[in-house]
């Protein structure tokens, strides 16, 4: 089984193929390596998919570990074992991203920021809290079935035919230890404490965000966007448009990805 030890987390990881370059995906909060397994198979060189500390198969330490710091050092000890020179991350793990950047500005060479959830906005509760008491109170299956009975999920899947069975997989791999100390740790945090310096990072960027989205704003990606000198943004009108067009985004995040 393939791992990395990050200070006091040992963490899962899944490489697919082989050679240059060599790209990591770091995944949202509550969720694992599995979220950004679509964008892997298209993607040519390594790819490095690994769970957070917390999260997947990845260990759970003790409450008081899960700040932007500790997620930002796991994608470091990752990144330095494969060599990685792109980087992907998608809410949370577009946090980590970012907040490892600011002390190494130059660690890679192209990132893609995935459904950004703040800069110096802390992360809040929401649903967050919601799936951290549900892991508490309930059998993981049991968890799964709540969530997925929720009707804002119920209209997405009727409207996107994969997805219910790739959210149901990918619920049913969360941590029901770590994961409610993830939530309960995070919270409060904010990934950059100062965003002029977000300056500094001078990486070609690609930030992706959609409308309507309260968990990840439009206007984050529109702000990341502003401050970091060699951004792009792609923005979708809604959840649909952005499941719908998940083909051509996908190619157009590997084209990137490439360059």
């Amino acid at each position: 089984m393939p791992e990395v030890q990050a200070g006091d987390a040992r963490l899962f990881v899944d490489v697919e193929g082989a050679g240059e370059p060599v790209t990591v995906f770091c995944h949202g909060l509550t969720n694992s390596r599995l979220e950004l397994a679509p964008f892997t198979p298209l993607l040519g060189g390594t790819k490095v998919r690994f769970d957070f500390r917390g999260h997947g198969l990845s260990e759970s330490p003790p409450a008081g570990s899960y700040r932007f710091d500790d997620f930002a050092r796991d994608l470091r000890a990752v990144a330095e074992a494969y060599g990685a020179t792109r980087a992907v991350g998608t809410s949370l793990g577009a946090g980590a991203l970012c907040r490892l950047l600011l002390s190494e500005p130059d660690r890679f060479e192209r990132i893609v920021l995935l459904l950004p959830a703040g800069i110096d906005r802390p992360f809040t509760g929401g649903r967050f809290l919601e799936i951290a008491d549900l892991l508490e109170a309930k059998p993981l299956e049991d968890a799964v079935a709540v969530l997925m009975a929720d009707p804002e999920r119920r209209a997405a899947y009727e409207s996107v035919a994969w997805l219910e069975d790739f959210e149901r997989a990918n619920l049913l791999a969360m941590n029901p230890t770590g994961v409610p100390r993830a939530v309960r740790g995070i919270l409060g945090d904010a990934p950059v404490p100062d965003p002029a310096a977000l300056a500094s990072i001078e990486v070609p960027t690609l930030v992706i965000s959609r409308e309507g989205d309260t968990v990840h704003p439009l206007a984050i990606g529109q702000e990341l966007a502003r401050l970091l000198p060699r951004a792009d943004l792609i923005a979708y009108e809604t959840q649909d448009a952005l499941f719908k067009d998940l083909p051509d985004l996908i190619a157009r995040v590997t084209a990137f990805l490439a360059g």
